[in-house]
Order: C-alpha cells, then sequence, then structure tokens
C-alpha cells in the first residue's frame, strides 16, 4: 500500500505545484490523470524519492519513504517521462548494464534476470539492436524492463505512452496491465483511455490538487443522467455557454456537438447521454477552474 498525506511541494519561485495531495493505493494498477503542468511529475518524482515535498508523508507498506528514501528505492522501479540510454549499446547489454547498478553481483543470475525481461516486454529479437534504432514504443518496454529489475513491489510510469502509435500504445499498456497483477502500479498520464482501458482505481489532479478519485466505473455512473448532448452551429456556442455549464465541444462534419452538465432536462432539442470517462475528466476540470 502507497500512502500518501498531505503532500504538498512549493517550488523556490513560489509555484505551488501540489497542495495537500491524499491518496490511498493499493496492489493494482492506479491511474492519475491530469492536464499538462497538474502537477502529477512533481508527485511521481515525490514518490520515487528524486525530489523532497515541502511538507507531508510518504509511506510504502512500512517504509517511511521521505525518511528512508534508500530503502525504498531497494524496491521501486521507474520509468520517467524521459529517459537516456546510451544510444550504440544493445539492448541486452544495456539492461544487463542496468542490472549491475540495481545489484545483480551474481553473473549467471543476472543472465537469466535480462533475458527474462527481454522476452517478458517482446524484444527478445532485436536484443543485440543498438537502442538509438528503436521506435519509440520499444523504447518504452525496454523502460518498462529495467523498472521491473529486481522485481520491485512498486512502480512508477510517468506518461508512458505519450507520442505512442495506436498499436504501440495498446502493446504497451498491455504490458502494464500484466505486470500489474500482483504490485502497485502509478501511472500517470493525460490520456484518458489509458486509465479507462486499465486502472482499477484513478485520482484526477488539477492545479496541484486531488479534485475526483474513485474506481473509473463508479465515477461514470455517477453522472447518470447528468449529461447531455446537441448539435449546433458554431455561432450558436458563446450563447449556450452563457446559459449551460457547457463541459466540452468537438467538431462533427463541420457542426458543433456539446456536452453539457444538468441535473435535470435542459430542453431545446438536448437528448441524455450516458457519461464516459472523459465526461468525468471534464467534470473535474471545469469544477476546480471554477472554485
Amino acid at each position: 500500500m502507497l500512502q500518501i498525506d498531505d503532500l504538498t511541494h512549493v517550488y523556490p519561485n513560489g509555484q505551488r505545484a501540489l497542495d495537500g495531495v491524499t491518496l490511498r493505493i493499493g496492489k493494482g494498477l492506479f491511474g492519475l490523470l491530469g492536464p499538462n503542468g497538474a502537477g502529477k511529475s512533481t508527485l511521481m518524482r515525490c514518490c520515487a524519492t528524486l525530489q523532497t515535498p515541502t511538507a507531508g508523508h510518504i509511506r510504502f507498506d512500512d517504509i517511511d519513504v521521505l525518511a528512508e528514501p534508500q530503502a525504498l528505492r531497494r524496491t521501486l522501479g521507474y520509468l520517467p517521462q524521459d529517459f537516456g540510454v546510451y544510444p550504440r549499446v544493445s539492448a541486452y547489454d544495456m539492461l544487463d548494464h542496468m542490472a549491475v547498478l540495481k545489484g545483480f553481483s551474481d553473473g549467471r543470475a543476472r543472465k537469466a534476470e535480462v533475458e527474462r525481461l527481454l522476452e517478458q516486454v517482446n524484444l527478445w529479437a532485436v536484443r543485440k539492436k543498438a537502442l538509438a534504432g528503436f521506435s519509440g514504443g520499444m523504447r518504452q518496454r525496454f523502460g518498462i524492463a529495467q523498472a521491473l529489475l529486481g522485481d520491485p513491489g512498486l512502480i512508477i510510469v510517468d506518461e508512458p505512452t505519450a507520442g505512442l502509435d495506436p498499436e504501440e500504445r495498446n502493446r504497451f499498456l498491455n504490458l502494464l496491465a500484466e505486470v500489474g497483477e500482483d504490485r502497485v502500479v502509478l501511472l500517470s498520464t493525460h490520456i484518458v483511455e489509458d486509465v479507462a482501458d486499465l486502472c482499477q482505481a484513478m485520482a484526477i489532479i488539477a492545479e496541484g490538487r486531488i479534485v475526483q478519485q474513485g474506481a473509473p466505473q463508479s465515477l461514470m455512473q455517477s453522472l447518470a443522467g447528468r449529461i447531455w448532448i446537441k448539435t449546433i452551429g458554431k455561432s450558436e456556442l458563446a450563447a449556450l455557454r452563457a446559459e449551460r455549464t457547457v463541459i466540452s465541444t468537438r467538431l462533427s462534419g463541420g457542426r458543433t456537438v456539446v456536452h453539457v452538465l444538468s441535473d435535470a432536462d435542459p430542453g431545446d432539442g438536448f437528448e441524455p447521454f450516458a457519461g464516459t470517462l472523459e465526461d468525468v475528466y471534464f467534470c473535474a476540470l471545469h469544477d476546480a477552474r471554477a472554485a
């Protein structure tokens, strides 16, 4: 169990990146969803012992993370948003090098671990290929392989699917679901579908604060009967915004599909719509910005 209590971080320039974040994260995939600049990466870095927060507490099982960072690092796997590798080194040699840094001193055990992980992330066939020649998805799968070294109890992945094509994104998410069955996996993303497809629990962060949390299905059910849609002309949007709580819009066939939040039927041609996780997300952001 990862426990985060009243975590706050203020940068020297006065920016409050985290503002009293409290979360309880059990085994399985937990999605942290939020727009760019919401504080996701700051929270990830604090949990990964790369940054000391201004105030608050973090515990993982019986480890006080802020007081004993080295103890956490022994059971941590971390895939940052951007990670560096030696581009001319092969995948096998790079992972072997990282295994040495992780503490695998026995050559036979290290060889078995490296080979197992390359098989697990489906990179065995290209193990001798230089990392410079890897696609974005292959690099991310290599990143998960290095994060899994030593069988960590906590894995933190920060924006792992940004920039991946649909096929590689699907392959990577399936891999995450597989490794998240028996350990705590904290997944940070701004892509709603990543959370909807994978996570048993989630939280939405905006402006450094947790504004919504729970099981994705329960959060979607909470919007039952409250989301209404209508297709309008672009010129009608400004007037509609003045009258209704518009949470999202999208263009379709040259016209604008509008989602509004209303506890009662707004009439005027609006139709009921079963809320999706994207609607939950936009509602949470709307409320946070209004507050």
